[in-house]
């Protein structure tokens, strides 16, 4: 079992596909109030093999709400007030290369964030703070991923560039050949701000984007239909399954996860005086800076 001040609890963030596990027991679901307002949905506790783990729609059960309405803060939050320390973001995507096919998965290790409508930050006014997204994600648990995906069979590629466009409308043929020259890989509307809020709560994060189809650059893209999609959404919901199965352990037995530099993201980050503090922010971010706040 990993060591450390607290004990591994794995999270995943992502569709309704993704949670219905075989021999997830001890499943509820339950409302977990944010300061930062309302959270996706519920979250869904359950155990998997003895391990617990807790499950976020992103979206929303049904698929609710679009992109740039997710109140990522919230969702962020609410993951961190019940204990979780290591976040896996699943995603649909489309490629923007040749090569990255349907059906693959791609263990994200860089962001270009190109949102514009949304709530960045957990700090400001009364309380700031600036956390590196020099590298956005983490590295252990990426390998942990890139390990429980060879397990499991599933292609992967083990890096790759995400665009985060705003949304809800896709690209453009112009955009996505611009995002081409800019060597991104895949492209997607969900994991930003997510994954900067994600390290300003020290969470351990990774993200794991699952090709649906090729972005409209392809000459291919036209003549995809939806229910050739559907089938990719559905085999990759499947194989995402076969990851978390596979991950959960790894991560339980990890010895190094205590000492992850990205829970102590915030050990310098913090640039507001403590006598000058926001009580009201202080106290709203209780659960996500409570570590190195203290007594302010």
């Amino acid at each position: 079992m990993a060591t450390g001040a607290q004990a591994p609890l794995l999270g995943v963030i992502g569709g309704s596909g993704v949670y219905e596990i075989d021999g997830l027991i001890n499943q509820r679901w339950q409302k977990v109030s944010s300061p930062f307002g309302e959270a996706s949905d519920e979250l869904l506790f359950g155990e998997l093999n003895g391990q617990s783990m807790v499950f976020l729609p992103r979206h929303g059960r049904g698929h609710r709400i679009p992109p740039s309405a997710i109140n990522y803060r919230a969702n962020i939050d609410a993951l961190k007030r019940v204990g979780v320390t290591d976040l896996i973001s699943v995603s649909a995507v489309g490629s923007l290369r040749e090569d990255l096919k349907p059906g693959m998965f791609v263990i994200v290790d860089q962001f270009i964030d190109r949102t514009f409508a949304r709530e960045k930050s957990f700090f400001g006014t009364g309380l700031v703070a600036h956390v590196s997204m020099a590298h956005p994600v983490c590295r252990r648990l990426g390998e942990h991923l890139a390990a429980a995906m060879r397990e499991a069979g599933i292609v992967t590629a083990a890096t790759g560039t995400y665009l985060v466009m705003e949304g809800p409308q896709f690209s453009t043929l112009a955009e996505s050949q611009l995002y081409r020259s800019w060597n991104c890989d895949v492209i997607g509307m969900t994991n930003m701000p997510e994954a900067k809020l994600a390290r300003e709560a020290e969470l351990c994060y990774a993200s794991v984007a699952m090709v649906t189809d090729f972005d409209c650059w392809h000459p291919d893209h036209d003549a995809v239909n939806v229910e050739a999609i559907v089938k990719v959404l559905l085999e990759n919901a499947d194989k995402a399954r076969n990851m978390v199965r596979a991950v959960a352990p790894r991560l339980y037995l990890d010895v190094l996860a205590g000492s992850c530099v990205c829970r102590r993201a915030l050990d310098h980050a913090l640039i507001t005086a403590p006598h000058a503090r926001d009580p009201e922010e202080v106290k709203h971010l209780g659960a996500v800076a409570g570590r190195v706040l203290g007594g302010s």
